[in-house]
């Protein structure tokens, strides 16, 4: 299996879960959990899921857990 990397600023409590833009090499995410309890964390995986039409087991966040700014593992 091939992995690609993703560079991901996460923007927690917004109003729709969107992506934005890609700027500075990040991909910038809206997402409406909070950043609490992992809730964001999980929202992101199941977020990129949907939108990539990829398993969420394929997808692990390699860096970034506790900051706006991550490093995601996609298996393809």
């Amino acid at each position: 299996m091939e992995s690609k990397v993703l560079s991901v600023k996460v923007i927690p409590n917004s109003k729709i879960n969107k992506i934005i833009e890609e700027k500075d090499g990040f991909l910038k995410i809206k997402l409406t959990a909070p950043a609490h309890e992992g809730k964001a964390n999980k929202s992101l995986i199941i977020f990129l899921s949907l939108e990539l039409k990829i398993a969420k087991s394929k997808i692990k966040i390699v860096a970034g857990e506790k900051s706006r700014e991550k490093t995601i593992s996609l298996l393809i």
